[in-house]
């Protein structure tokens, strides 16, 4: 049994944010961080006051996680970044809203002393004395405190406090890992209720000493117990008063905690095999749980069962007949082909979140060089007449600037380039194709083909697929290529519209230039030979895609399951040290690749991440989760001469100074799947709808005298339905008497920080 916890945030623009710059506006980007650890940075949009990001992120956490803060900076290009205001909220709060927060908070000023972390080790007790007792305070080490100085460390000393009297440590210079091993003791009156104070400080020789962090001790209750020992951590100091709320602008944010207790696998089998045998058993099956769980399904959340869903039945090698009782289910509903898969039906949402899954790999190979190419050029691209500014383009000679005719004509010879390069890899890319993505397209061919058999539908089978890879998938990701890991930074104006006019062409040859397409907009018409070209270079795409008999698709298969697939990828700097001095140091960059067996590098071309440094720590979190020989503790220093650098201790052997924890990890596309996780995440969706699937089995039954039944040897006769009924009861039932036990899984009413 454990406790998992997650993080969906949202970090969605901001407004009325103060001018950092001397041209009267901001550079802002959001910083993440969670108990003072940096895990996400966004965007930065230059010159305003009022950004927008929509940036979304999945973010696991250890459950005992105490806080997640969001900083909007101002970023200098000559000059350290200005912080703007943060806002901070507590696990407790998120946990008391289980819909999560949605609105605007306002940002707060930020303080050095409550920008504090870490953890200081105490020893109390209570000894008799000659004539009273006394109070005796050791102070043995602390452990990751904040760097104050420009060395990335600090000069830590304690300063214990405890009624009129003040004692101080030693200063343990340039560690966040200091160990002290001093003792202090007090006069200790009965009945006294002064608090104990027990600060840690950073040591400056010409500036004021910077606050670390504090612990405050309850006298009385040292009394009862006499004595206590641990891991205390460093709280801020919060008795300064701020500046007016609003007055630093505001931030749209949706952020919700989601805290699972997952049982062991044993515990979810029943579950997981009711829901295989019905996908296995395809529209023919009696039970028909699936369409019963998309019918009790809300639109807000479908998009969560669905990717739930899929990522099941892909860990159970089912996801192509999963999705194939989809298209199924979605095809005999249908009856009006150019409304197929048109809606946002779980048909829909499921293939959405298979392509992200099974494909995103294989999207990077084909559009990536497409992107980076419009980045690069950075041209002014507009065929729509009425938004044409010929002062944004300059001039094309040495006076005279360019006419409207000329840049319509240079803007649509530059997106038929980039159209007829992209179709060109799409069609090189068939055998790139993952072997599953293929198989389920070639399924999806077929069913459509035999619900659509004659004549005047003959293209159907070919929208079908490309709704969901080119209007599904590839365009939303020209579109926005960051959020698709595509780019590090978002597009400027110039290049999102170049990125908007391409998908729009992309979406034309999707839709294989049909006139209604075509009607949409007009100005598009300069495109149309390359676009009728590309609809010919796609449907013999589509014809080799789908053409994969089962032995293909398994040799394939089998011959992707002998590589491990990095996790990830990507430049680091090795440091070299060959002496003393700065002189005698040097960096050397090298291209990583980190796979669940081995960690190796080359000498290759750079590649681009988001958040290079956390993205690399949550992926060698995330391949050491399973590491039997996992350590307790670490150095985070390096042993330099005759000690470590971290603690100072001069063993080499010595424990580590720090203790190996699981921290946060990001999700990603490409993370191994989790069967326990997704089972209980589709237990608990089951849960919230049980009233309803009764109902429904009520109406059932009421209908056929005594329900669908099924047999089986040895078993008596149960439908599906009353099975599923079961199962969620058996499965509460365990919860309730797991350790953890489970808190009342009803709905919960979302919380808005700021209408």
């Amino acid at each position: 049994m454990a406790k998992r916890s997650s993080l969906s945030i949202r970090i969605v623009e901001g407004k009325n944010l103060p001018a950092k710059d001397i041209t009267g506006s901001s550079d802002p980007y959001c910083i993440v961080k969670v108990d003072n650890e940096p895990i996400i940075r966004t965007a930065t949009v230059w010159k305003t006051l009022c950004p927008f990001w929509g940036e979304e992120y999945q973010v696991h956490l250890p459950p005992t996680f105490h806080a997640v803060a969001f900083y909007v900076m101002d970023e200098d290009a000559l000059s350290r970044d200005d912080v703007i205001g943060k806002v901070c909220l507590t696990r407790d709060t998120l946990a008391a809203h289980p819909k999560g927060f949605s609105g605007w908070a306002h940002l707060t000023e930020v303080d050095p002393d409550e920008e504090v972390q870490g953890e200081i080790h105490l020893r109390l007790e209570v000894v008799p004395g000659p004539r009273a007792h006394r109070l005796r305070c050791s102070v043995l080490e602390a452990r990751d405190l904040a760097p104050k100085d420009r060395n990335g460390a600090s000069d830590p000393f304690v300063r214990v406090r405890y009624n009129g009297r003040t004692q101080e440590t030693s200063i343990v210079k340039k560690s966040c890992y200091p160990r002290w091993n001093e003792m202090f003791e007090f006069e200790l009156e009965e009945g006294a209720m002064e608090a104990l104070c027990v600060e840690a400080w950073d040591w400056d020789l010409v500036s004021r000493n910077d606050f670390l962090g504090k612990v405050v001790f309850n006298v009385q209750r040292l009394w009862a117990t006499q004595q206590e020992e641990g891991w205390f951590r460093l709280q801020p100091d919060q008795s300064k008063s701020r500046r007016g709320e609003g007055s630093l602008g505001s931030l749209q944010l949706e952020v919700r905690l989601r805290d699972e207790t997952v049982l062991p696998s044993g515990c979810y089998q029943p579950l997981v095999r009711l829901l295989c045998c019905e996908v296995k058993l395809g529209t023919q099956g009696p039970g028909q749980l699936i369409p019963l769980i998309e019918e009790t399904t809300s639109t807000e959340c479908r998009q969560d069962v669905a990717t739930n869903l899929l990522k099941l039945f892909l860990g159970q090698g089912l996801a192509k007949d999963f999705l194939d009782l989809l298209f199924q289910l979605e095809l005999g509903r249908t009856s009006e082909a150019n409304t197929l898969f048109r809606s946002n039906s779980l048909a829909s949402k499921s293939m959405e979140s298979f392509l992200k899954v099974a494909g995103m790999r294989y999207l990077h190979g084909v559009l990536g060089p497409i992107i980076d190419r419009v980045f690069e050029e950075k041209k002014y691209v507009e065929l729509d007449p009425s938004k044409v500014e010929v002062k944004d383009v300059g001039c094309s000679g040495l006076h005279r600037p360019q006419t409207e005719a000329e840049v319509l004509e240079q803007s649509a010879q530059t997106l038929r380039t980039h159209l007829g390069a992209l179709l060109s890899a799409l069609s090189r890319s068939v055998r790139a194709c993952p072997a599953v993505v293929r198989a389920t397209f070639r399924q999806l061919f077929r069913r459509v083909r035999e619900r659509f058999p004659s004549a005047q539908h003959e293209n159907v089978p070919f929208i079908a697929v490309t709704s969901f890879l080119c209007l599904r998938f590839f365009s939303p990701a020209i579109m926005a290529p960051k959020l698709f890991h595509l780019r590090e930074r978002h597009a400027d104006a110039r290049t999102s519209r170049t990125l908007l006019l391409l998908a729009k062409a992309v979406q034309n040859v999707g839709n294989l230039d049909t006139p209604a397409s075509r009607a949409k907009e007009a100005w598009m018409e300069p495109l149309q030979p390359t676009v009728r070209q590309g609809v010919a270079q796609l449907k013999d795409f589509i014809t080799k895609l789908v053409d994969i008999e089962e032995k293909e698709e398994l040799d394939l298969q089998r011959a992707l399951s002998l590589q491990a697939p990095p996790v990830k990828e990507g430049p680091l700097f090795i440091h070299r040290t060959k002496g003393k001095g700065p002189l005698m140091s040097s960096f050397k960059k090298l291209h990583f690749s980190l796979t669940t067996e081995a960690l190796s590098f080359a000498k290759t071309p750079s590649s681009k991440c988001v958040n290079e440094l956390n993205q690399w720590l949550s992926a060698l979190r995330k391949v050491c989760i399973s590491n039997p020989g996992l350590l307790g503790s670490y150095h985070p220093g390096v042993f330099r001469g005759d000690k470590w650098s971290c603690c100072h201790q001069k063993d080499k052997s010595d424990l580590g100074c720090d203790k190996t924890r699981s921290r946060v990890t990001l999700q990603e596309w490409n993370d191994p799947l989790d069967h326990d996780l997704e089972a209980q995440l589709i237990y608990r969706h089951l849960l919230g709808v049980e009233a309803a699937l009764r109902e429904k089995h009520r109406e059932l039954s009421a209908g056929t005298g005594a329900g669908s039944v099924r047999t089986g040897p040895g078993e008596a006769p149960e439908d599906p339905l009353a099975q599923l009924l079961q199962v969620l009861q058996d499965l509460q039932e365990a919860h309730s008497s797991s350790p953890a036990g489970s808190r009342p899984l009803g709905p919960n009413r979302p919380l808005a920080l700021q209408t």
